[in-house]
């Protein structure tokens, strides 16, 4: 079966930056994305949200650029204020068009 190298970008993040981090997303790039509501404790072991555990995992997978764009971006936007990780991984996909925006913006 032919597949495409991408990456999937992982960020989980306090689920009030949920909004504005996906609108990010396609301003980036990204062409689609998903978000999964999910429990779960960190190093730091409470959430500012003042909500234990709640967080969202958001996901997209790109072209290696464009996850590079993305994840520099929610470092220099997120790291320092928020409880936000984000890292990625290798995905090889059967539909790799369906990952491509035609027109790639340059970034926030």
């Amino acid at each position: 079966m032919l597949t495409f190298p991408f990456k999937l970008v992982t960020i989980i993040a306090e689920p009030v930056l949920e909004p504005r981090i996906t609108q990010e997303l396609r301003r980036l790039g990204a062409t689609g994305f998903t978000v999964v509501e999910g429990r779960g404790q960190g190093s730091r072991a409470l959430h500012a949200a003042e909500i234990p555990g709640i967080n969202v995992r958001i996901e997209t997978i790109v072209p290696p650029d464009v996850a590079e764009r993305i994840v520099a971006h929610i470092a220099r936007s997120y790291f320092t204020d928020y409880e936000v990780i984000a890292y990625l991984s290798d995905v090889a996909v059967v539909r790799g068009d369906k990952y491509r925006q035609s027109n790639t913006p340059g970034g926030l």
